[in-house]
């Protein structure tokens, strides 16, 4: 190679001792660059290259002030740079390669249903391949560039990782504006409708982010903020099938989002749980031996079960009803006076302090709404709550239980209650529940085919023989609880397309009408 350029190196090297010894024969001149200030140089910048670290701060400020996205990353972008000196993506050395990554991982919004435009990935790409071919212009300049490129990025990161991390929308802001508490009142006050400790992103989550992307550790963060639960594998692999047009795009969309709600619990940690999920109106009850399969009904549109979760420690055998406010305003209140139809039903009232009976004639309406004094139902063969209930830690008292109602569980449509869960054939879960303890469903099974009616009244109350009886009924093996020992996982959740007990993907009708809830969110990203 070198052996081909000599001969016109010798030629040059000829031209240069002949114009150095025309020189020294002459007299020298003075040079006329002696002495030159920079600013003799200013002719010939190109001002679309020019660049400094204000210039890229001042386009910043005007990306961030003319940016109205709404959802809650878009804030946290926004805020990121009003707190921060320092860039995330460009420095002396350029556009960090963690853009690169960013981008490749960018790439897969389309195949999680969305569309790359709402996490500027055309621009993103556009820009990067200005700055580093260097194809800056008046209408794209050096720093305007830079500038788009560290806030779209930045944007771009913290919608996709708190997304994919958390779910792109936040639950409880959705679901808890949906059944204000008195509808004729614009001020009312929600009813918590979404009660499952779902973690959200925050500054610290985003700080994090940026802190990744800096330090060029992007990947390890981006995989960790990726989904876990096999749920969301198996809807994602739907919606990237040919079978996805059978179910629709909408609905894949709105239970991959549901599935990316992140958890502090979820059945597939337990060997044994208790999973209720509502638009199917069944329950599944899953162990090591297998699994159980029972109709539901829940609560009606204006009563609406909450989603939440806890452990089902204890059943109660027979239990008395302690009617809530709303019943006792509409029925029990106006009927005060009429003895007769209080004991028709078995409904008698308590006054709380004392314990003591109060005749329905001698109760008060202001006592009651006050609940200084109780409506109850008598445990035992008709009462609203049937034989059996499921008691799990959770503040909204809302439990599993049998009803005196059977009839529903022949109905398709079982969104009948004020908020519990009814449960068909509540002995098998019973026996669900207690496992190998035998004693325990023996008694159970004796306590919910007893005659109780003489159960739970003063001795003054009742004659000799229904007290003889009661005493008979106490001395056997009548029980009023039992334990569930360990307790077991209850989850009470909401998706209109879930997997059956064989693992089959299954739809159901949107019964609350959530779906539209959550898809008109999501058309942030579509």
């Amino acid at each position: 190679m070198w052996s081909e350029r000599l001969p016109s190196l010798k030629l040059a090297l000829a031209i240069l001792s002949l114009l150095a010894f025309g020189v020294s024969c002459e007299e020298r001149k003075p040079s006329p660059n002696k002495d030159l200030a920079l600013s003799y140089y200013d002719s010939m910048r190109i001002p679309a290259y020019g660049i400094s670290a204000g210039k890229v701060r001042r386009e910043l400020r005007k990306m961030t002030g003319n940016d109205r996205d709404s959802t809650l990353s878009d804030f946290y972008a926004r805020k990121y740079y009003d707190g921060h000196e320092s860039l995330v993506w460009i420095s002396r050395k350029g556009v960090s390669e963690s853009a690169d990554s960013l981008l490749a991982r960018l790439a897969a919004v389309k195949k999680i249903g969305f569309n790359p435009r709402r996490f500027r990935v055309y621009e993103i790409t556009r820009d990067l391949k200005r700055a580093r071919e260097l194809r800056f212009d008046d209408a794209h300049p050096a720093a305007k560039v830079l500038a788009r490129l560290e806030y779209n990025l930045t944007k771009a990161l913290f919608r996709y990782s708190s997304g994919q991390r958390f779910g792109y929308s936040v639950p409880s802001s959705l679901l808890n504006r949906v059944d204000p508490v008195d509808p004729h009142d614009s001020s009312s006050a929600f009813r918590q409708l979404y009660a499952l400790d779902s973690p959200r992103p925050n500054k610290k989550f985003y700080e994090e982010a940026a802190r990744h992307a800096r330090l060029g550790m992007i990947m390890p963060f981006l995989d960790a903020c990726e989904p876990q639960s096999p749920l969301y594998e198996k809807l994602l692999g739907t919606l990237n099938s040919d079978s996805a047009k059978a179910f629709g795009r909408a609905l894949l969309l709105v239970n991959l989002e549901r599935s990316r709600w992140r958890l502090k619990d979820c059945p597939w940690n337990h060997d044994k749980y208790v999973l209720v999920n509502l638009p199917s109106l069944h329950l599944l009850a899953k162990g090591k031996d297998g699994a159980l399969t029972l109709r539901i009904g829940c609560g009606a549109f204006n009563t609406k079960t909450p989603l939440l979760d806890g452990f089902i420690d204890r059943i109660d055998i027979n239990p008395q009803w302690i009617m809530p406010r709303s019943i006792v305003r509409k029925s029990i209140i106006p009927r005060l006076g009429n003895t007769a139809w209080f004991a028709s039903r078995h409904y008698f009232i308590r006054d709380r302090a004392s314990g003591k009976i109060v005749s329905p004639a001698a109760a008060s309406a202001a006592a009651l709404l006050s609940g200084s004094q109780l409506a109850i139902q008598e445990g035992g063969e008709g009462n609203a709550l049937g034989r059996i209930i499921f008691r799990f830690n959770n503040g909204l008292s809302i439990y599993l239980h049998d009803t005196s109602s059977k009839e529903i569980f022949d109905k398709s449509s079982r969104d009948v209650s004020h908020g519990c869960i009814r449960v068909d054939k509540p002995f098998e879960l019973v026996k669900f529940l207690l496992g190998d303890n035998e004693t325990a469903i023996r008694k159970a099974w004796y306590s919910i085919n007893a005659d109780v009616s003489c159960l739970g009244k003063n001795k003054g109350e009742l004659s000799m023989k229904q007290q003889a009886v009661a005493d008979t009924l106490r001395r056997d093996m009548l029980i009023g609880k039992a334990k569930v020992s360990p307790s077991v996982p209850v989850y009470l959740w909401y998706f209109t397309l879930y997997p059956d007990a064989h693992g089959v993907l299954r739809s159901h009708t949107d019964i609350y009408g959530y779906d539209q809830v959550v898809f008109n969110y999501l058309k942030n990203y579509l």
